[in-house]
């Protein structure tokens, strides 16, 4: 029944579908979600279904980078071009055959974070039901002689509830053995992010990626405010049962927690920079660490599909008060 109340659904929930005009972010194609709980998003049509912003009660969740809006024209593959065109958001997906450090493995030359970040959606639409606002989308990572891979993914954002879950679902359809890497780079910006913010990540294990960060191995949970010249640090975190991550800032009274099964996302990176408006942390559920396909494969740790196999990977984020 409809409710008496109102004109349109829109007045309480919905999706609207928009295009940006300037900049390198021209004609960008954007789908704009709106929940009747307090929580917005936006989601890139043009690059990958990524959620470049993040908005809980009229406050910032994530990190938009110097770069702005970057459509995927501009995208500079080489080594780390990446950078180039890194609007961070609050999600960049970083795969699907590569994540990390640039490398070349098995003669093949490995961008920074692979390229699917930068790929837009063949399919998306939107959908609703009485409980929750839906984004489906199908991203082709595919070339000649080479990786065949289709991501189907879908944005489950609750109606009534600040809670969304981001599910994907990888299927090779190449007739020959695949790579399959994935990280969900998930950037915590200001104001949830700052000096008063509090980490936690309940692991069973924590280690510094190089000698920079294990000078600060007891100190990995403490945000600083931003320091000029900071030079980044990771940590890695491994789990046993549920993998979970949440960070919370007294100052605003909002916090945001993720939680994913260490089954198939295996890894957990924590990305700490706390430079001067390079200011983000990231918390990076993904079934590889960052250090490049050729380390994965050389630790023996690499994951592959066969022809016509496919997996599935879920990562949710809950919201929330004090």
């Amino acid at each position: 029944m409809s409710n008496p109340y109102i004109g349109h659904a829109s007045q309480l929930c919905g999706v609207e579908e928009v295009r940006l005009v300037g900049g390198k972010g021209d004609g960008m194609r954007f789908f704009q979600l709106r929940n009747a709980a307090g929580l917005e998003m936006t989601i890139s049509a043009d690059r990958c279904a990524d959620i470049p912003r993040l908005i809980f009660k009229g406050d910032n969740m994530g990190y938009f980078s110097p770069c702005g809006y970057v459509a995927p024209a501009y995208y500079d593959e080489p080594e780390a071009g990446f950078l180039k065109s890194f609007t961070a958001g609050f999600l960049t997906t970083c795969g699907l055959t590569a994540v990390g450090s640039p490398c070349t493995d098995e003669g093949e030359a490995l961008p920074l974070h692979g390229t699917i970040g930068n790929t837009p959606c063949e399919r998306i639409w939107w959908e609703e039901d009485a409980e929750n606002l839906y984004i489906h989308a199908c991203i082709n990572d595919g070339a000649p002689f080479a990786r065949k891979l289709y991501m189907k993914r879908t944005i489950t954002c609750a109606k009534h509830t600040n809670s969304f879950r981001i599910t994907d679902t990888v299927e090779n359809q190449g007739d020959g053995q695949t790579p399959v890497m994935i990280l969900y780079h998930l950037n915590m910006g200001y104001p949830l992010l700052s000096e008063r913010a509090v980490l936690d990540i309940p692991s069973v294990t924590v280690k510094p990626r190089n000698d920079h960060a294990a000078q600060d191995l007891d100190t990995w949970n403490k945000m600083l405010p931003p320091t000029s010249g900071f030079e980044e640090q990771c940590y890695y975190h491994s789990f046993d049962k549920e993998g979970c991550a949440s960070i919370y800032n007294p100052d605003i009274n909002k916090g945001l927690r993720i939680s994913f099964d260490p089954k198939n996302l295996n890894y957990f990176t924590q990305w700490k920079m706390m430079g001067c408006r390079d200011y983000v942390l990231g918390l990076e559920p993904g079934n590889c660490h960052p250090d490049g396909r050729d380390v994965m494969r050389k630790e023996g740790k690499l994951q592959f599909l066969q022809p016509g196999e496919k997996i599935t990977f879920e990562v949710n984020i809950n919201l929330y008060e004090k």
